[in-house]
C-alpha cells in the first residue's frame, strides 16, 4: 500500500521535524561563539553578551511580522523565507571572519535569528496540525526530541571544530610583534568559517527539498467557533506566560552561554573540556524532555513546572554560593530541570484564547528576547563582581516561573488537543 496515500502528512512531518534539529544546532552554537569571539575579537564579558543579544533581539522584532507574512503566503512560504534567511546569515560568517569585525558577526547572528523566528513561528503550530488532534502532543514531543538531540551535539561539534584550545594571555601578547598577535587573532576567527558554510549548505538543501514538496495547508476556519472578544492585553494568563517565557529563555541562554567561562574561572577547566561538559549536561536536557513527557501522564504540567522551578532555584544557589565542582555539577543539573519549561509555559499560556491563539502565540515567541536581556545583565555582574556571582541573576527568573506555575492551579486543566511548542 502506498504510505503517502495512507498518511499524506508523513513526508511533510519528517521534513518539518528536521527544522527542529536545525534551529537546535543554531541555538547551541551560541555558547561556543560567546567565549570564542570574546577571544578572537578581544571583547569584554559585557561586549560578548551582545552575541546573544543580537540573536534574540531578532525574535522580538520579527515574531509578529513573520506571523502576518505567513497569514498571507501560508506556512510553506514562511518556512522557505526562514530557511533562506538562516542560510544567508550562516554564509555571512565567512566574510565576517575575514575582516574580523564583531559588528559583522552580530549582523550574521541577527540574520540567522530572523530566519529562525519564521521557522519557529511556523513549524511549531504546523506540526501540531499535521494529523489527528488527539495525538498532537505526541507529535510535538517527537519533534522536540530532535531539537534536544541537536542541542546536545552542537556544543560538542562547536568545541571540536571552532574552539582551538589556545588561549594567549596579555603576557604572551607582550612578547609578540603586532603582526604575530594579529595573525593569532585571525586564525582564531577563521575557525567559524567552515562549520557555518556547512550549516548554510545543509539549510539550503532542506529549503530545496521543501520547495519541491507539496505541503498541506491547514484549515484554520475552526477557530471561528472559539471566538474570544476583547483586547488580548487583558488576557492575564497570556501576559503572565509572556513574562515567564521571557525569564525562562533568558535563564536558559545565560546559564549555557557563560558555562564554559564559569568552568574555567571556578575550576580551571580548559575551553574544550568545558564544551564537552556542556554537551554532557545537555544530554540531561534531552533526557528531561522524555522523562517529563512520561511524568505528565501522572502529574499535572503546572505542578511539574513548579517542582522543576524550585529545583533550579536550589541548584543555582549552590552554583553561586558554593562554586567549585559542586557549583559546576549544579549548573549541569539545571539543564535537566529546564527541559520541560518552554513547551509547558507555551501551552499553558495560550489555552482558552480561541481566535486569539495565533496572536497570543506570536507574543510568546517575542518573549524569546529574554535571551538578549538576561545574559547581558549576567555579563555586567561578571565584569563588576565575578562569574560565580552572575549566576544569582537566573534565580530571579526561576522565581517568576515558579509563581506562574502556582497561578495555574486556579485555572482549569488544559484540553488534550492544546498546542505545545518546542524550543
Amino acid at each position: 500500500m502506498n504510505t503517502t496515500k495512507k498518511n499524506p502528512y508523513l513526508l511533510p512531518f519528517i521534513l518539518i521535524t528536521s527544522l527542529f534539529f536545525l534551529w537546535g544546532i543554531a541555538h547551541k552554537f551560541n555558547p561556543i561563539l560567546v567565549p570564542h569571539l570574546r577571544k578572537a575579537c578581544e571583547l569584554t564579558n559585557f561586549q560578548s553578551a551582545f552575541i546573544d543579544s543580537a540573536f534574540f533581539l531578532a525574535y522580538f522584532l520579527m515574531a509578529i511580522p513573520a506571523s502576518l507574512i505567513m497569514g498571507r503566503i501560508g506556512y510553506k512560504g514562511g518556512i522557505l523565507i526562514g530557511l533562506l534567511l538562516f542560510a544567508t546569515g550562516a554564509f555571512l560568517f565567512y566574510p565576517a571572519a575575514n575582516v574580523r569585525s564583531f559588528e559583522f558577526f552580530l549582523l550574521a547572528q541577527f540574520v540567522i535569528a530572523c530566519g529562525l523566528t519564521f521557522l519557529e513561528t511556523a513549524a511549531n503550530p504546523y506540526v501540531n496540525e499535521l494529523g489527528d488532534p488527539a495525538t498532537a502532543t505526541q507529535r510535538l514531543n517527537f519533534a522536540q526530541s530532535f531539537n534536544g538531540l541537536a542541542q546536545t551535539i552542537a556544543p560538542k561539534l562547536g568545541g571540536l571544530f571552532i574552539l582551538t584550545g589556545v588561549h594567549l594571555t596579555a603576557t604572551d601578547k607582550a612578547h609578540m610583534t603586532p603582526e604575530q598577535w594579529d595573525a593569532y587573532l585571525n586564525k582564531e576567527a577563521s575557525t567559524v568559517q567552515i562549520p557555518y558554510l556547512i550549516i548554510g549548505g545543509v539549510v539550503l538543501l532542506v529549503a530545496l527539498l521543501l520547495s519541491m514538496i507539496k505541503l498541506p495547508e491547514i484549515n484554520e476556519a475552526a477557530d471561528a467557533d472559539l471566538e474570544v472578544k476583547g483586547s488580548i492585553f487583558k488576557e492575564k494568563n497570556l501576559m503572565f506566560s509572556v513574562l515567564a517565557q521571557f525569564c525562562y529563555v533568558g535563564a536558559e541562554v545565560g546559564i549555557a552561554s557563560f558555562f564554559i567561562k564559569y568552568a574555567e574561572e571556578t575550576n580551571g577547566i580548559g575551553e574544550k573540556d568545558a564544551a564537552n561538559l556542556l554537551s554532557i549536561a545537555l544530554i540531561g536536557f534531552v533526557g528531561g524532555r522524555f522523562i517529563g513527557t512520561f511524568l505528565m501522564k501522572y502529574i499535572k504540567p503546572h505542578l511539574l513546572l513548579a517542582v522543576y522551578g524550585v529545583a533550579n532555584i536550589v541548584l543555582l544557589i549552590v552554583a553561586f554560593t558554593v562554586g567549585g565542582k559542586p557549583g559546576l555539577y549544579a549548573l549541569m543539573a539545571t539543564q535537566f530541570f529546564m527541559s520541560i519549561m518552554f513547551p509547558t509555559i507555551f501551552s499553558l499560556g495560550i489555552r482558552g484564547l480561541g481566535t486569539k491563539r495565533k496572536r497570543g502565540a506570536s507574543f510568546i515567541i517575542m518573549a524569546i528576547v529574554g535571551g538578549a536581556v538576561v545574559p547581558t545583565i549576567m555579563a555586567k555582574v561578571a565584569d563588576v563582581k565575578s562569574f560565580q556571582l552572575c549566576y544569582s541573576v537566573p534565580i530571579v527568573c526561576f522565581v517568576v516561573i515558579l509563581f506562574f506555575a502556582i497561578s495555574q492551579f486556579k485555572i482549569k486543566a488544559v484540553d488534550e488537543g492544546e498546542v505545545q511548542v518546542a524550543h
